[in-house]
């Protein structure tokens, strides 16, 4: 310690430390980018996003009777948060069904031969794209737009 650190100073560092080391020993998900929404009807929406399309719930938090935050892995990686509809998040937050992400998959034939099994609406049919991606795209019961494809972006700069 320095002689111009207050000790308590030091003492207050020292477990912000611990605790923050603590969480990342106990949550080992890398960094990454989660796409938020609400819905009219989370639980049904949550059963149509597993159950057919195929995310794994990896947690659901209710509420008095709402889905106050409830979080779906995609198994190829990253994922979703979700929860019932609050008009009071209004100033943050999209209305339900007017959401749309791009979920990358290595398995797109297999996803669309089975949500078009399963009676899926799809929007834009499979398709090979002039940037090298085989995709398609679907609408989840409240309007919610979802891609699916190969495409994985472009590499970053710094990573050549």
């Amino acid at each position: 310690m320095n002689s111009n650190e207050n000790p308590q100073n030091v003492q207050k560092a020292q477990k912000a430390q611990n605790a923050q080391t603590s969480q990342t020993t106990v949550n080992r998900r890398p960094a990454d980018v989660w796409a938020t929404f609400q819905a009219q009807d989370a639980p049904a929406l949550i059963d149509f996003l597993v159950g057919t399309v195929g995310f794994l719930r990896t947690a659901v938090y209710e509420d008095g009777g709402r889905v106050a935050h409830a979080q779906l892995d995609w198994p190829e990686g990253g994922g979703v948060m979700l929860g019932s509809h609050d008009p009071k998040a209004a100033e943050w937050c999209l209305q339900p069904g007017t959401f749309g992400a791009y979920v990358v998959t290595d398995h797109v034939d297999d996803l669309y031969l089975r949500l078009t099994t399963a009676g899926v609406k799809v929007i834009r049919e499979i398709e090979d794209q002039p940037y090298g991606s085989r995709e398609f795209a679907i609408a989840d019961p409240e309007g919610n737009k979802w891609s699916f494809g190969t495409y994985r972006g472009e590499p970053r700069p710094d990573q050549g």
